[in-house]
């Protein structure tokens, strides 16, 4: 990398704001007040991402009568689900290749669910008039080396033997740089229908305002301390109050879970991204993009990127990033060197917008867990249920996770909680300083299988035997 090449990445930074381009929106709606004064409900939502408001709303639509209370500890969507880049993907299993490797039995039916999950996103949106620059335009992963296009080109055919390739096409490099213009890209599959883009932020206030619609409860800035039976029920204890519920929803996610033993399930992996400010005609038309697809490539250390409802370009991945200990920490969301790597691959993709700045650059907590997809069970007697371990793709899952939390508080055998993926759990992770290590070793050797043309070491082999590893 030249000196001269990086100060001009690096200027390109010069006005980045440290914050969220979603979240830092004029429009953004007051919080609600903070519960001060006990509560009682039928079911108690801990969470105001998208786990805990689908959670809430679609409690409400299946039973109008149900009464419904809503805490979140901060403000809604303030944490991954206003840091995200937008796609609404409808993969339940983090990609079909992980579903695929994990569930091959069931596959047929997870796509299935998950298209109807996506379907029903965008209905939801429709029905309740959400203003989240919904676009249902597909996404193309990309391969930018030979090795990735042989790739890609051999899945697709897999894909197509095993009758799961609808609405997936194959582009050759002069096809995909018809799509999107960069010089890097050597192919492309464009799934036509499984992703939609939309504004993160948008859809979670969005959820917020359907849910106090119909008659949920929502306190903000009132994180849940602790979680305990009470008489019949689960009683949750915030910093002024308590709330007293028959049943509880857990949506915390990366956030210390309040069933204890569910919080060697996932781990933290810090993810970057910026901004850039608005695309010019001229600069939009140099790239094409005309039909406004999300993008990914193919590298095990991966760029995501799209475009925003104004032409802005948002760049994000690559850099995974596991602080020791697995601590969650606001210091965290901030990383320079990192925002000064992705702007360099910026414009190694797309060198025709040279002079475009970022406006934005930040950072977010992702949960991981060692199968990469979300997993779900109940504790004290089915009366609390929770979902976790979204890993990255839980726009779109999060809808599904919500609908199987309900499921288990209800009793009921449905055709979600029947699945394996719902039966079973992904392996813990280890303690420190063994979680740190492995994950340490198995990034390094991600990025050398990416600069060995794909080429997976003993490791990683080993790591595909026992289906764990690290998804950057």
């Amino acid at each position: 990398m030249a000196p001269g090449a990086m100060s001009q990445w690096t200027r390109s930074l010069s006005e980045a704001q440290p914050v969220p381009y979603w979240l830092d929106d004029p429009g953004r709606p007051r919080p609600e007040p903070a519960l001060t004064t006990s509560e009682t409900c039928d079911l108690l939502v801990v969470g105001g991402g998208y786990s805990g408001l689908w959670t809430a709303l679609i409690a409400k639509e299946r039973d109008p009568r149900r009464d419904v209370v809503l805490v979140e500890g901060r403000e809604v969507g303030w944490a991954a689900s206003g840091r995200n880049g937008g796609f609404c993907a409808a993969s339940l299993t983090h990609g079909l290749p992980n579903g695929l490797a994990r569930w091959p039995d069931e596959i047929h039916k997870l796509q299935e669910l998950g298209t109807r999950n996506l379907d029903a996103i965008q209905a939801a949106v429709a029905r309740h008039s959400i203003d989240c620059d919904f676009e249902r335009t597909g996404e193309i992963d990309v391969a930018t080396e030979p090795y990735q296009a042989a790739e890609l080109r051999a899945w697709h055919e897999e894909m197509s033997r095993r009758g799961l390739a609808e609405d997936v096409e194959y582009l050759d490099a002069e096809a995909v740089r018809e799509q999107v213009n960069s010089p890097t890209f050597q192919a492309g599959l464009w799934d036509r229908r499984g992703v939609a883009m939309l504004h993160p932020a948008k859809l979670a206030w969005g959820l917020k305002r359907a849910c106090v619609e119909l008659g949920v409860r929502v306190y903000e800035h009132t994180p849940a301390l602790t979680l305990k039976p009470y008489g019949t029920g689960m009683t949750v204890r915030t910093p002024y109050a308590r709330v007293r519920a028959r049943q509880v929803a857990l949506g915390t996610n990366i956030f210390p879970n309040l069933v204890r033993r569910v919080r060697s399930y996932t781990v933290p992996v810090y993810d970057y991204a910026l901004m850039t400010e608005p695309l010019t005609p001229a600069q939009l038309a140099s790239i094409g993009w005309k039909n406004r697809q999300g993008l990914g490539d193919s590298a095990n250390q991966f760029h995501y990127f799209r475009l925003s409802a104004d032409n802005r370009v948002l760049w994000g991945g690559y850099d995974a990033i596991y602080p020791y200990g697995g601590r969650v920490r606001a210091e965290y969301d901030d990383r320079p060197a990192t925002y000064a790597k992705l702007a360099g691959h910026f414009f190694t993709c797309f060198p025709q917008l040279e002079g475009v700045r970022f406006t934005h650059a930040w950072g977010g907590a992702i949960d991981t867990c060692s199968r990469f997809s979300a997993f779900f069970g109940t504790a004290h007697q089915q009366k609390v249920a929770y979902a976790a371990g979204y890993t990255g793709l839980g726009v779109g899952a999060t809808r599904f996770g919500a609908e199987v939390m309900l499921d288990l508080l209800s009793g009921e055998r449905t055709e979600r909680t029947e699945l394996q993926m719902v039966r079973k759990k992904p392996l813990p992770f280890p303690p420190e300083p063994f979680a740190w290590t492995g994950i340490a070793l198995t990034k390094w050797s991600l990025a050398r299988a990416d600069a060995q043309g794909g080429r997976r070491n003993l490791w990683l082999r080993a790591m595909d035997r026992l289906g764990l590893g690290f998804d950057s």
